[in-house]
C-alpha cells in the first residue's frame, strides 16, 4: 500500500484519514482516536499530509513534519466544493485529499511557534480593544440616556465621564453613578491590559530583523510589521505580492463573463486584522501626504484627486502589501522607487 496523499479530518477527539495513490485510487480510510493519530501516521511511509485550516492545524502540522512527511494546509473554502454527497467526517477527509490534488490551489503559510505566539498577542490584544470599545458604547448610552452627550471617542471619553462622575449637582442618582463608575473602572482597566499588549508586541518589534526592514515602508509600523510577520512568515507560500494582496482582500472584486468585466469593491477575503492594520497605516499617508512634496506623496496626491480618499487609501494599502511581500522575499531593505 503506497499513500501519496493523505488527507485527516481535524476535530478534537476523532481524526478521519483518507489516503490515496498516485493514481488518485482510495488506498486507506481510517478513524482514530487522537491518542493514535501520531502512531498511525509514523507507521505510514513519508508522504504528503493535508490538513483543512483550523483550530489545532498547525499544531499537528508540526507533530506531522517531525515525522518526516510533507504537510500541507488548505482553507475550508476550497474544500467545501469537493464534498460529495452528505457531509460526513469520511467525506470531509477525501474532500481535502481531493483540493490538495488539484494543480491550481493555493496553500496556507505554515506557522512556527514564535509565529503562533505573536499571532497570540495581538488577538489577545484586538479582544482587550474590542471590550473597550463596547464599555465605552455602552457608558455613552447610559449617559445620553440621562441628557449627557459627547462625541465618539476614546480620548473624550477619558475626559468627559470623569468630570461627569466627579460632578455631584447633576441629574444622575447615586444608584446610576455607581453602575457608570464600576464600567468606568472596567474601562480604566481595559486600557491597562491593552497598554502592556503594546509594550509586549512593541519588545517583539524590536527584537525582529525582519520586522524593522518592513516598519521602513511609509504606513507599515510595529504593530502591522508584527502581525504580517506572524502571519505570513517569510512570503514563499505565495508567487508575488499581488498574490498577497488579494490573499488580504485589498483587490476589486470580480463579476465578469465573456467580454463584460465589472470590477466591484475590495474582496475583503483573508484577515480582516491584517487588512484594517495596512487600512489604517495607509490612511495616516494618504491624510498627511497634502503636506508633502516628494514623488512618493504627489503620487498619492494626484490619485487621490482623480478617485477620492477611500479609493486611494486602499490603494497604497494594495501597493504597501506588494512591497512587504518583495522586503520578505529579497532580504533587502525598502528603497523607495521615487
Amino acid at each position: 500500500m503506497t499513500i501519496e496523499t493523505l488527507g485527516i479530518d481535524i476535530a478534537k477527539n476523532v481524526f478521519q484519514l483518507h489516503g490515496v495513490n498516485h493514481g488518485g485510487r482510495a488506498v486507506l480510510k481510517r478513524r482514530v482516536m487522537r491518542d493514535q493519530l501520531l502512531d498511525a501516521l509514523a507507521r505510514i511511509e513519508p508522504c504528503t499530509v493535508v490538513v483543512e485550516a483550523c483550530t489545532g492545524a498547525f499544531y499537528w502540522a508540526r507533530k506531522f513534519e517531525a515525522l518526516g512527511h510533507r504537510v500541507k494546509i488548505v482553507s475550508p473554502q476550497y474544500v467545501k466544493p469537493f464534498v460529495r454527497r452528505q457531509k460526513n467526517d469520511s467525506n470531509d477527509a477525501e474532500a481535502i485529499c481531493t483540493a490538495a490534488r488539484q494543480s491550481h490551489m493555493p496553500f496556507v503559510p505554515k506557522k512556527s511557534l514564535e509565529q503562533q505566539d505573536i499571532q497570540a498577542l495581538h488577538r489577545a490584544r484586538q479582544r482587550m480593544v474590542n471590550h473597550r470599545t463596547a464599555v465605552v458604547s455602552q457608558i455613552r448610552g447610559l449617559l445620553l440616556d440621562r441628557g449627557f452627550a459627547f462625541a465618539k471617542s476614546i480620548t473624550r471619553a477619558r475626559r468627559m465621564v470623569p468630570e461627569i462622575l466627579s460632578d455631584l449637582d447633576n441629574e444622575l442618582t447615586d444608584l446610576a453613578r455607581e453602575a457608570i463608575g464600576e464600567l468606568y473602572d472596567l474601562f480604566r482597566d481595559l486600557d491597562r491590559r491593552i497598554a502592556s499588549f503594546d509594550k509586549k508586541i512593541d519588545r517583539v518589534f524590536r527584537d525582529s530583523e525582519v520586522c524593522k526592514r518592513i516598519a521602513g515602508i511609509k504606513g507599515v509600523g510595529p504593530k502591522t510589521a508584527t502581525a504580517i510577520v506572524a502571519a505570513i512568515g517569510d512570503g514563499a507560500e505565495f508567487k508575488n505580492g499581488r498574490h498577497l494582496a488579494a490573499w488580504i482582500g485589498l483587490v476589486p472584486r470580480q463579476f465578469s463573463s465573456g467580454d463584460r468585466k465589472i470590477l466591484m469593491g475590495i474582496s475583503k477575503r483573508g484577515s480582516q486584522h491584517l487588512r484594517s492594520l495596512l487600512v489604517h497605516g495607509a490612511r495616516a499617508v494618504v491624510r498627511t501626504a497634502p503636506n508633502k512634496t516628494d514623488p512618493n506623496n504627489q503620487w498619492v496626491n494626484q490619485l487621490r484627486e482623480r478617485r477620492g480618499f477611500n479609493r486611494a487609501t486602499v490603494a497604497v494599502a494594495n501597493k504597501n502589501a506588494r512591497i512587504i511581500w518583495a522586503v520578505l522575499r529579497t532580504g533587502e531593505p525598502y528603497r523607495s522607487a521615487f
